[in-house]
């Protein structure tokens, strides 16, 4: 007889794209085995189609799930039920929960203090450095980072935890299908230090409308959600409402008013978010006994700064937190030869005093 775990991966199989039949069934079958061995006309009863009412009786799906289980297995992936124990408690909360969540790395973290830092996806120089900065803050004292794995704010924030801490990504396509493309080592990265989570079945592509979905599970992990840069019209944007609806606060980091990355922000800050300059300001608005606990977590008091050459000192002052420079302007500026500005560069980011972004560009760390 087949697991508990294979049953839900086979209702996951037969019914990923039709939520609202799925939604019945998950109602009127308890245990959820129960559904496969159902009549025909009973299920036909709950408006199951006849391809897919055949698919829960002749059990097809049943072994369609046992080779998902043995590939997943193969791969070093595993799966969780809303029946498992392991299954993220505020996720179970929401209105309409995965039924699956397939996942690779430490499947535990779901059950961690999550927050999510969300954004946009081609974020200015100061977004990219305050996403970095809250993430690595927030990870340094417990709170496992939660992010869609996307360009932009999304693959910062996750950078900018894995250097102090944990973090979740949440993905709209199979686990075996790592989108965007550019993002594998980040992806592999994940896996090893924190988690990668998808509702999606192994080869399931990343169709567009999985991403609006994949939004609902960012903000049902989380306790919060951090907006960092968005249009007025953004995906971003859908992961707030989200969070609303969940019952999660949402929070935003406030921009340039010049700059069409903070019409978001901004109206979501009008509309009563929280505004946040520093981890503080995220951890506070988290529920008991959260917020009492992450603040007496992480790094302690910090040191005195380092020291710095005269020449480091002149390379640090020629950049700012608000936006990157390219080398050769450094060069210009400072009036070192290229090879000397690039080994203070290195100095200074060994310092953690400066990024270095793409395109031989740098930025002082917030």
């Amino acid at each position: 007889m087949p697991d508990n775990l294979a049953y839900w991966i086979g209702l996951n199989l037969g019914f990923q794209e039709k939520f609202p039949t799925l939604q019945k069934i998950i109602r009127s079958f308890r245990p959820i085995s129960e559904v496969f061995h159902a009549s025909l006309p009973a299920l036909k009863a709950l408006g199951i189609g006849d391809d897919d009412a055949r698919g829960l009786t002749s059990g097809a799906l049943l072994d369609r799930a046992q080779r998902e289980m043995e590939n997943l297995a193969k791969l070093g992936y595993g799966a969780v039920c809303q029946d498992d124990q392991s299954y993220p408690a505020y996720l179970r909360e929401i209105h309409d929960p995965p039924v699956v969540l397939y996942y690779v790395g430490d499947v535990e973290r779901l059950t961690q203090p999550m927050v999510a830092v969300v954004g946009a996806r081609k974020p200015s120089a100061y977004g990219v450095a305050v996403a970095e900065k809250l993430a690595s803050d927030l990870a340094a004292r417990g709170v496992v980072v939660v992010s869609g794995l996307a360009r932009g704010i999304d693959s910062t924030a996750h950078w900018g935890a894995l250097s102090k801490g944990r973090t979740a990504a949440v993905v709209g396509a199979g686990l075996d299908k790592v989108y965007p493309r550019e993002n594998r080592k980040l992806f592999a990265k994940i896996a090893e230090k924190g988690v990668v989570v998808s509702e999606y079945p192994l080869k399931s592509p990343p169709l567009a409308h999985h991403f609006p979905l994949r939004n609902r599970i960012i903000s049902g992990l989380a306790l919060a959600a951090v907006v960092v840069e968005a249009a007025q019209k953004s995906g971003t944007l859908i992961t707030a409402r989200m969070a609303l609806e969940q019952n999660r606060e949402v929070l935003a980091v406030p921009g340039n008013i010049t700059s069409e990355l903070s019409r978001g922000t901004h109206w979501l800050l009008k509309s009563g978010a929280k505004l946040v300059e520093s981890w503080e300001d995220v951890v506070d608005e988290l529920p008991a006994p959260w917020n009492l606990e992450l603040k007496g977590t992480g790094q302690e008091e910090a040191g005195p700064p380092p020291t710095l050459s005269a020449e480091e000192q002149k390379i640090y002052e020629l950049l700012s937190s608000d936006g990157s420079r390219h080398v050769d302007e450094l060069v210009v500026e400072a009036g070192l030869s290229v090879s000397e500005v690039l080994a203070l560069l290195l100095s200074l980011e060994l310092k953690d005093l400066v990024s270095q972004r793409p395109g031989q560009h740098y930025q002082r760390k917030i």
